[in-house]
């Protein structure tokens, strides 16, 4: 059961520290809506651009990340976006737990989970994310499901309920709202905010805030608090 006794949660979950994050605060803020962050701490500045389609995306410089992500939680992504499954045991160690330390001295906050870059891992992978004092991380595969994890072991390789892409989305959002559980249900959401430019699909994401936010039985929370 979450706060207040109610039984239903969101938390939206987004990567890469971005500059369109800048107007995915803004909204979510406005709709009473928590999320998730992840960063990567060793690329996290201007010089770590790239391109998708034909969008240039620029990752944010690390002075102005506080005060953005200010009431959302911040969490390891790894320190330069790698396929961490394709590493070294001490190369992967690394990755996860230079991160973390960097995000915990920049935000001065404890950092308690992650996002796999690209939503790949392997065992190896989980055990580190594990042995740096991480408790949860999530994937990319859509479940369209409520469900929570009950296990350490669930919550270090959790799936979404859905990216916000998924054609179905303001369906399920409009489903988890119908719910009456007896058990707590969780709408778990994630992507890029750089998506909503290049696929000029910002009313998406308003859409969707607009429709599930401002709800009495519904705790807006982080990750965290709802998976841990």
């Amino acid at each position: 059961m979450f706060p207040d006794g109610k039984m239903k949660a969101i938390t939206l979950s987004y990567d890469d520290g971005v500059e369109q994050d800048r107007k995915l605060v803004e909204i979510i803020n406005r709709f009473g809506i928590k999320a998730t962050f992840n960063l990567n701490s060793g690329i996290q500045s201007n010089a770590g651009s790239f391109c998708k389609k034909d969008l240039v995306v620029r990752r944010m410089n690390i002075q102005d990340l506080p005060s953005l992500y200010k009431g959302h939680e911040i969490a390891v992504h790894s320190l330069t976006h790698p396929h961490l499954e394709q590493l070294e045991g001490e190369t992967i160690q690394n990755e996860l737990e230079q991160d973390k330390l960097n995000l915990e001295r920049i935000f001065n906050a404890k950092v308690q989970g992650m996002a796999y870059p690209f939503g790949t891992y392997n065992n190896q992978v989980v055990q580190a994310a594990m042995c740096c004092g991480l408790k949860y991380a999530r994937g990319v595969v859509s479940t369209h499901r409520f469900s929570i994890p009950q296990t350490p072991l669930e919550k270090m390789t959790y799936q979404p309920t859905c990216h916000h892409n998924e054609p179905t989305l303001l369906s399920l959002a409009e489903q988890f709202l119908a719910l009456k559980p007896d058990k707590p249900q969780l709408f778990y959401l994630w992507g890029h905010s750089y998506e909503f430019e290049a696929d000029h699909s910002w009313h998406i994401i308003e859409e969707f805030c607009r429709l599930i936010g401002g709800r009495e039985d519904i705790f807006y929370a982080v990750n965290a608090e709802v998976l841990l």
